[in-house]
């Protein structure tokens, strides 16, 4: 097959899409020039489009789908759930049932609430913050992606020049975004330690909470150094301010998450994607004292009201607990074994053409990267334009030849990702560098 083939049924459908969706879709993340693939059906690692083409996905629905597409445990669990309920003003017991398994496998999990996204979670958990402190600001790393709310967009898109000195400057993500979200979000610069602390320090009565994410997408899935984890744990704990982990990508490095492969111990998390087993959902969790910010207490109103019309709707729930409840630490440790053995044959791909790069991540998630640099400071790590062109380049060659993955080469492994399909990434991968090498950018 080709890619891109303006006579394919995709390509008509995109040009029908215009019509009536803003650039044809609704996800900026999907979106993909000249055209997107349009999906007829999906099972386990492999997905068919509407031409007929067959794609390994190493996306996974941007790391959500932890067993692939169409697990048959999560299949039937949904099935009899519609047949009982869907979507209604009242309580199930599946809402528990998924709360009492996630909460037993984490031990900062002492509370949860659900909502339907992890753009929604990490909202409600930077509330919380703020509710529980009675602290206005919050802090977050420069870079990283925390979903569409604008406090936890801010300089999301920060350059490498983006500074003054080495104190990142807040910027704004999208048009409209009113001064006063910037004047409240104080950005940190990734794995500086001395810049952070006087950052912290300065701003510290005003800072309900510290954000962090244990893989950064934005970052190449660079995790952040044990020994920022430590001094970001110790800033917290100096200046009563909350440690606000997200974790709705990392949460599916280990049974306890990235924070149990870290040994992290947040006051906050959020959660989402893999939690819910294909369908929309987000959370948040945490401790109990944090957590009763939910709470309405002396006939009062809760200090956070939070409602949500699917909140804990039982599809979700039941999904949701139908694909954790499939994972042990056994399974993950084998999912985390697959993921060592794709970073094993990225890198022997690599230094077998002689070309510059290198495959960051950890467990089942990993990015390829075309340059050898270290990957330690938020200036290094930036993705430059000629290395952004090749990986577009790049990109289009491994939809053409049947691999799907995210458009900064950045994915992840399901359960249904077997050696034969990692072995063939590895050499789709090698054959398109190759082919694409006269964009290949400059060491």
């Amino acid at each position: 097959m080709d890619y891109p083939n303006l006579e394919s049924k995709s390509a008509a459908l995109y040009r029908r899409a215009l019509n009536v969706l803003p650039d044809g879709n609704s996800r900026t993340t999907i979106a993909l020039k000249p055209y997107p693939i349009y999906i007829e059906s999906a099972s386990g690692a492999e997905v068919l489009d509407v031409d007929g083409n067959s794609y390994l996905d190493f996306n996974n629905n941007y790391t959500s789908l932890l067993h692939g597409h169409c697990y048959e445990p999560i299949r039937q669990a949904v099935e009899a759930q519609i047949t009982r309920a869907t979507a209604c003003s009242f309580t199930t017991e599946a809402e528990i049932e998924l709360a009492e398994l996630l909460c037993s496998r984490v031990d900062t999990f002492e509370r949860i609430r659900f909502c339907n996204s992890g753009s929604e979670a990490v909202m409600n958990m930077l509330k919380a913050s703020r509710a529980f402190t009675g602290r206005p600001k919050v802090a977050k790393i420069e870079g990283l992606y925390h979903g569409s709310y604008d406090f936890a967009e801010v300089s999301l898109k920060n350059t490498a020049e983006d500074r003054e000195g080495s104190v990142p400057i807040p910027t704004a993500y999208s048009f409209g975004t009113p001064d006063s979200v910037l004047e409240e979000v104080i950005p940190l610069p990734f794995n500086e330690i001395d810049a952070t602390e006087a950052i912290v320090k300065q701003h510290a009565d005003e800072l309900a909470c510290i954000m962090i994410d244990l893989m950064p997408q934005t970052l190449s899935m660079n995790s952040p150094s044990p020994d920022y984890l430590a001094a970001l744990t110790q800033l917290c704990k100096k200046y009563d301010i909350l440690l606000a982990c997200d974790e709705v990508i990392s949460f599916r490095l280990s049974l306890a998450g990235g924070q149990g492969m870290f040994d992290l111990k947040p006051d906050i998390s959020t959660l989402g994607k893999i939690i819910g087993g294909g369908f929309p959902v987000g959370a948040i969790a945490g401790r109990a004292d944090v957590m009763s910010v939910f709470e309405p207490k002396d006939n009062q109103s809760a200090r956070l009201p939070h409602g949500g019309t699917f909140n804990g709707n039982p599809i979700t729930m039941v999904a949701g607990k139908a694909a954790m409840a499939a994972m042990d630490e056994q399974k993950f440790e084998q999912l985390n074994t697959a993921g060592d053995h794709l970073r094993s044959q990225v890198t022997q791909t690599l230094e077998k053409l002689g070309v510059a790069g290198q495959v960051c991540g950890r467990g089942s998630l990993f990015a390829v990267r075309f340059h050898n640099r270290p990957m330690r400071r938020f200036p290094d790590i930036v993705v430059r334009e000629d290395e952004s062109l090749f990986i577009e380049k790049l990109r289009h060659y491994l939809i053409g030849h049947g691999i799907w993955i995210g458009a900064n080469m950045a994915g992840s492994l399901s359960t249904a990702t077997t050696d034969v399909h990692i072995e063939r990434f590895g050499q789709v991968l090698g054959e398109g560098i190759q082919a694409c090498e006269n964009f290949l950018p400059a060491a």
